[in-house]
C-alpha cells in the first residue's frame, strides 16, 4: 500500500455527542448517574475519509476524536460522573486497534500525529483518575487487540470476558512489524508492572493471552466466565465508586468555538492562526481577558465556557491540532501574547486561590493538558515578548513552552514579563516538573528567585533571571527575527523534530516522557522502514496472500 499523497478536507476536532458516529455516551440509571458507560460501537463505512472499512471496531482518527470530546464532556458538563466504564456495543469483539488499511494509506507524517492523538487520549484518561478522581474499568466483552488493548491498558482496571475465544493482545510487531504505537509496551511495563519475560512473550504471540492465564500474567485484573461477567464488572464498578475522589460542582456546557477559518489561518475569541505558506511560518497569538472576569468559583461556574481561563486554551488547543495535521509544512511558529497583564494575573490569583474547588480544578487539569500539547507539537516555536505583549503568569508558560525566547530590549519598561503563583508547578510537563524547573534544572534557585519577583521584569531583569534566549534592541528586532525564522525554516524539519523532541524534556524520565520521547521516535523510525512499509513489507501486504520479505540485518 503506497502513501498516498491526495490532498484531503481539513480535520476539524470539534464534535458533540449527538453528532458521534462510533461512540455512546450513556449514564445508566441503576447508578443514578454517578458512572459514564462510554460504548465503542463502530460504523463500518463511516471513516474519517474514503478508501478503508472500519471492521472489527478498528478505529481511525474521527473514532478518536469522538472519545476525546467524550471525556472533555465527562470532566465538564457531567461532574456528578464518580467512575467511566468503557466497553464494546458488538457481540464477541472490543476493538481490533487503529485500522491497518487506514494506516496503510496515510502519509508517514499522518501516522506520526495519529498515534501522537492518540496517546494523549488515552493519558487523558489515565489523569481522570489521577487528577480529576475518576477511575475508570474496561469491561473487555470481546477481543481487545493492538490498539483495543491499550484503550483497555489505559483504565484502572480491566475485566476480560472468559469465553473461549476472547483475548488481549499486542499483535503489531509479529503481524505489521511495528510497535504498539500507543505508550502499549510502555504500559506493560512501567504501569502495570509484568514481567520483563513475560511481556517479551505477550508482545510476539499473534493470537494473544485468554482467561486465566491473562489474569496471572497482570494483562487484566479478572477474567470470569462470561456468565457472569456483568456481576464482576458491576463489582468491579462498585469498587471505582468507593474510590472516587471526585468533587462535584455545576455543570459547565461546553458549546461551539465558532472560529473564522480561512487559508491565511483562523480567528478566534481569544486565539489567532496566521499562516505564510510560503516562508514556512505561522504566529500563534493568544489574547489575555477581554472584559470582567469570574472572581468567585461561583461566578466561573455561571460564566461557563465563556470564562476566558476556559475559552482561550480551548481555542489554543485547537488551533495547535489544526497546525499539527492541517499545515505539516508549516516548520516555526512565532507565539505571541497581548492584553492586559493584571487581568491575566487576577485569573490567575482566583484560579490559585480556589485550586481545592471542583471545576477550578477541572479548569487548571484542562490548561495543563493544552500546554502538554505545546510541549509535544512538532513544531519549532520562537515566542516573541515586545512592548505589547501579555507574557504573563499562565501566559509566560507559553513563552516558557517555547524554543527560544526573543524579549525586545526596552529602556521605556513597556516589554516585561512576570509570573504568578500558576507558575510554581500547576502545569507541569511530561517529565512531572515546572517548566522554570525544567529550564532551571543546573541552577534550581533561580525557579525560587523568579517566583518571588512579583513585579514586572524589564528585558534586562529577565536576561538577568535568565529567561530570555535573545535581546535585540529596537534597531536590530526586525532583521534578527526575519533572519531566526528564515535559519528554522531552512533547516531539515527531521532533524529540528528530533533535536526540539530530545531538548525539551531534561530531567527525570516517565511514563509519558518514555512514551512521546523515547517510543514515538522509534515508532517513527520504524514506520519508515522496509519491514513495515517497503513494497514487501509487513504492513504494505497486510490482508494479502502475499508473505512480507523482511531484511535480516539488526540496526
Amino acid at each position: 500500500m503506497a502513501e498516498t499523497t491526495t490532498a484531503h478536507e481539513p480535520i476539524r476536532f470539534e464534535t458533540h455527542p449527538e453528532r458521534y458516529v462510533h461512540w455512546r455516551l450513556e449514564f445508566p440509571s441503576e447508578h443514578a448517574g454517578k458512572v459514564a458507560r462510554i460504548v465503542m460501537d463502530i460504523q463500518e463505512e463511516r471513516g474519517l475519509r474514503p478508501g478503508y472499512p472500519l471492521k472489527l471496531n478498528s478505529y481511525d482518527l474521527g473514532v478518536d476524536i469522538e472519545l476525546a470530546d467524550a471525556l472533555q464532556r465527562i470532566r465538564f458538563e457531567h461532574p456528578e460522573v464518580q467512575a467511566v466504564v468503557v466497553t464494546s456495543g458488538k457481540d464477541r469483539i472490543f476493538c481490533s486497534g487503529a485500522n491497518i488499511y487506514m494506516l496503510g494509506s496515510s502519509t508517514h507524517g499522518f501516522k506520526v500525529n495519529f498515534c501522537k492523538f492518540t496517546n494523549e487520549t488515552r493519558l487523558y484518561l489515565e489523569q481522570m483518575s489521577a487528577e480529576s478522581g475518576i477511575p475508570s474499568l474496561c469491561a473487555v466483552n470481546g477481543t481487545a487487540s493492538g490498539g483495543g488493548y491499550e484503550l483497555a491498558i489505559a483504565c484502572d482496571d480491566i475485566v476480560l470476558a472468559d469465553d473461549g475465544s476472547s483475548a488481549v493482545s499486542f499483535p503489531e510487531a509479529p503481524l505489521l512489524a511495528v510497535l504498539p504505537g500507543t505508550g502499549g509496551l510502555t504500559r506493560l511495563v512501567d504501569k502495570r508492572k509484568i514481567r520483563r519475560d513475560l511481556a517479551d512473550a505477550f508482545s510476539t504471540i499473534a493470537e494473544g493471552v485468554r482467561g486465566k492465564r491473562a489474569v496471572e500474567w497482570g494483562l487484566v485484573d479478572a477474567a470470569p466466565p462470561k456468565a457472569k461477567f456483568e456481576e464482576v464488572v458491576k463489582k468491579h464498578v462498585e469498587g471505582l465508586l468507593a474510590r472516587s475522589a471526585r468533587k462535584s460542582f455545576p455543570p459547565v456546557t461546553l458549546g461551539p468555538l465558532e472560529a473564522k477559518r480561512s487559508d491565511k489561518g483562523a480567528e478566534y475569541k481569544y486565539v489567532s492562526l496566521a499562516l505564510d505558506a510560503k516562508a514556512r511560518t505561522a504566529t500563534l497569538t493568544v489574547r489575555g481577558p477581554s472584559g470582567k472576569e469570574p472572581t468567585t468559583p461561583d461566578e466561573l461556574a455561571k460564566a461557563g465556557a465563556s470564562a476566558w481561563a476556559i475559552q482561550a486554551f480551548r481555542e489554543l488547543d485547537d488551533a495547535l491540532l489544526d497546525l499539527r495535521f492541517n499545515q505539516p509544512t508549516i516548520g516555526v511558529v512565532a507565539i505571541k501574547t497581548s492584553g492586559n497583564a493584571e487581568d491575566v494575573l487576577a485569573v490567575d490569583a482566583m484560579l490559585a486561590k480556589h485550586k481545592d474547588d471542583g471545576l477550578v480544578r477541572e479548569v487548571l487539569l484542562q490548561m495543563k493538558r493544552v500546554l502538554k500539547r505545546l510541549d509535544l507539537t512538532a513544531k519549532s516555536f520562537f515566542a516573541l515578548v515586545e512592548p505589547s505583549s501579555c507574557f504573563v503568569g499562565s501566559l509566560l508558560e507559553l513563552g516558557l513552552a517555547a524554543d527560544r525566547i526573543y524579549m525586545k530590549e526596552d529602556d521605556d519598561g513597556e516589554t516585561f514579563l512576570q509570573s504568578s503563583p500558576l507558575n510554581a508547578g500547576f502545569f507541569p510537563m511530561a517529565n512531572g516538573l515546572s517548566r522554570l524547573q525544567t529550564r532551571f534544572l543546573k541552577e534550581p534557585e533561580r525557579v525560587s528567585r523568579v517566583l518571588e519577583t512579583a513585579e514586572k521584569m524589564n528585558t534586562q531583569d529577565a536576561n538577568k533571571a535568565g529567561l530570555v534566549t535573545f535581546a535585540p534592541d529596537d534597531i536590530d528586532w526586525d532583521d534578527e527575527i526575519r533572519i531566526a525564522f528564515e535559519e528554522r525554516a531552512a533547516m531539515s524539519p527531521d532533524a529540528m523534530t528530533g533535536m526540539e523532541a530530545s531538548l525539551r524534556f531534561a530531567g527525570p524520565e516517565t511514563l509519558e516522557t518514555k512514551i512521546f520521547g523515547r517510543l514515538s521516535a522509534w515508532q517513527n523510525w520504524i514506520f519508515q522502514r522496509p519491514n513495515a512499509v517497503g513494497e514487501k513489507g509487513a504492513l504494505t501486504l497486510y490482508g494479502k496472500p502475499e508473505r512480507p520479505e523482511f531484511k535480516w540485518a539488526r540496526t
